[in-house]
């Protein structure tokens, strides 16, 4: 047996990675049963991976490797050689593939490494251990020296590097969501197009320039695959999805045709090369049809040009806006830290240029220095300094020092709590006006965590809004009649969310509008002039536990005091697709 072994960092992950090598292997060889996937995850105990392979006794094992996991891997194979010493350990992915002779060097327990893509190296490596499986027999080096894309140990100790593996036909890849059991509660990914045109230097993508395409007759088909099973969500990993216009339009098109009101499909793109016609098409998808992941990076033009990534900032900034003005994609955006040129100033530029755009999501990451990458290789020039073990992360560079990183790192995480989430997105423009940038808010904010020992808690989630409270009243630019704006803004991002079973300690005492509620209940359950159809019949007690009525004082987006007091009621049936918030009419 032959043992595929993946070790995801969640549950809901999956490898697609295994499930190709062993699908295509079965293909062409018919391997059958010798061929096994097991998948686990970080946050299992090494003890229980080890003693789970050991069960299975394989001939041979091999390793999925990413900077994720690969610490991981190497403990388990340090034990996994004690308890089974004739079994030949196997490495890939992108991980080893760059320096496959040093690793071999380094962990003597490992047999060899499979270089790059694995399916055509793999399918004749598999075929080995089944013969010699079934003819009793261990596999030779001689024959091992026959494939290609592979770096092996010699039973003598001696590296042998093989020659280099042609790039696979990606239409002959098998489907690999024949049985979707396997994938209960787990993203499914896919994949239909390998390589990327750009050339970005912290990237591993800009090594395969060569855009290869799945060919579209197949695409559809397993396309409608996944639209008749109502699969949640579908995340496309190709690398930039939209390189090919024709290739993209084609998908997007028949995604829109064939839409069943439940499928999320996900893709990277790259947003320079969204045209009109790309954008209008866009704009027809059902709200929460489609995400689109945009690496924006930095708008530092230097850095830009130094990272070999050709940008346009205000042809990006019209792109992101046309999508964003549908109202009807999640956009998200990413910008890296610790990049040749980008200094902690810098990039707080960058951050509030992508802010300004409105994305439904951030993500703040920061430079790795990937084995292969250009950026690996020019680190010493650009003075980056990075952890010596993966994910190899940016400590500090010539233009911005560790306790800058460590500030951005915290900011990070505020981002992620206040903006990413989506929880606060009354609140966050109200309380920002006070401040010269998105970036300066969280920074000050980021700053009164650290001060206060926040960050060492694990808060509930009204203890977050507790939090932002205390940081607007302690701090000395806001204003009173400010305060209490944000406290009745934080009231109804809350409600926004969901129907409280007690009301926050914040929140403004509304018995004198009982009688005002009670009115608007009454009136809606005789009339049915304001929510849908899912509350017609609902008598006026039913309908106050079914949905909130909250009275406001203040216009949110302006910030300024109403002259009367005006209702809102949130309806939970009817959520916003892209934030999940519950539906708003106003009185």
């Amino acid at each position: 047996m032959f043992l595929l072994v993946a070790i995801n960092t969640k549950y809901i992950h999956s490898n697609p990675s295994v499930y190709s090598l062993k699908a295509y292997a079965n293909k062409v060889n018919n391997t059958g049963d010798s061929i096994v996937i097991a998948e686990y995850t970080i946050n299992q105990l090494k003890e229980d991976i080890i003693a789970d392979i050991y069960s299975k006794h394989p001939d041979a094992v091999g390793f999925s490797s990413y900077i994720w996991n690969i610490t991981y891997i190497k403990n388990i194979i340090c034990e996994l050689t004690k308890l089974l010493p004739e079994t030949h350990i196997w490495l890939g992915g992108p991980e080893v593939s760059y320096d496959a002779e040093d690793t071999l060097l380094t962990m003597p327990g490992v047999k060899g490494i499979m270089i790059g893509e694995g399916e055509e190296t793999f399918s004749e490596l598999a075929l080995l251990y089944y013969e010699a499986c079934c003819d009793s027999k261990t596999v030779s080096d001689s024959k091992l020296g026959n494939i290609a894309g592979i770096t092996y140990r010699k039973d003598n100790g001696d590296i042998i590097i093989g020659s280099q593996r042609e790039l696979t036909d990606l239409s002959s890849l098998p489907f690999l969501y024949s049985d979707l059991s396997q994938f209960e509660n787990k993203i499914i990914y896919y994949e239909t197009s390998r390589g990327c045109p750009f050339r970005c230097s912290y990237c591993l993508s800009s090594i395969d320039k060569t855009v290869r395409l799945r060919s579209m007759d197949v695409v559809v088909k397993e396309l409608q695959y996944f639209l008749d099973n109502k699969v949640k969500q579908v995340k496309f990993v190709d690398r930039t999805f939209n390189c090919n216009k024709a290739h993209a339009m084609a998908i997007w098109q028949y995604i829109l045709d064939h839409d069943n009101g439940v499928t999320n499909f996900h893709f990277e793109i790259e947003a320079n090369l969204i045209d009109e016609d790309e954008a209008r098409l866009l704009s027809k998808f059902r709200p929460g049809a489609v995400q689109l992941e945009i690496g924006v990076q930095t708008t530092n033009v230097d850095t830009l040009k130094e990272i070999n990534r050709e940008t346009n900032i205000e042809g990006l900034r019209k792109s992101v806006g046309i999508i964003r003005d549908a109202h009807n994609i999640h956009i998200h955006l990413d910008l890296i830290a610790g990049l040749p040129f980008e200094d902690y100033h810098s990039f707080a530029k960058s951050f509030d240029d992508v802010y300004s755009m409105g994305p439904e999501q951030l993500q703040l990451g920061f430079l790795k220095l990937l084995k292969g990458s250009k950026m690996h290789d020019m680190a010493e020039d650009y003075g980056i300094v990075a952890t010596s073990e993966p994910p190899y992360e940016v400590l500090y560079t010539r233009w911005i020092s560790y306790e800058e990183i460590r500030k951005l790192k915290a900011i990070e995480e505020m981002v992620e709590t206040y903006y990413n989430s989506n929880q606060f997105t009354v609140t966050l423009p109200l309380a920002m006006r006070a401040y010269t940038s998105p970036f300066a808010f969280f920074e000050k904010l980021a700053k009164f965590y650290k001060e206060k020992g926040y960050f060492e808690k694990s808060p509930s989630r009204i203890h977050r809004y507790d939090v932002l409270l205390e940081f607007l009243e302690t701090d000395d630019n806001q204003e009173k009649d400010s305060i209490d704006l944000c406290k009745e803004s934080l009231t109804v991002d809350l409600y926004l969310r969901e129907y409280l079973k007690s009301r926050p300690e914040f929140a403004a005492d509304i018995k004198e509008h009982k009688e005002a509620i009670r009115d608007i209940l009454n009136k809606e359950s005789a009339e049915h002039k304001i929510l849908g159809d899912d509350y017609m019949g609902l008598d006026p007690k039913t309908l106050g536990r079914s949905v909130w009525v909250e009275p406001v004082h203040y216009d949110f987006k302006t910030g300024s005091r109403l002259k009367k007091t005006s209702y809102i009621i949130f309806d939970y049936k009817n959520r916003n697709p892209l934030t999940g918030d519950g539906k708003v009419v106003i009185l």
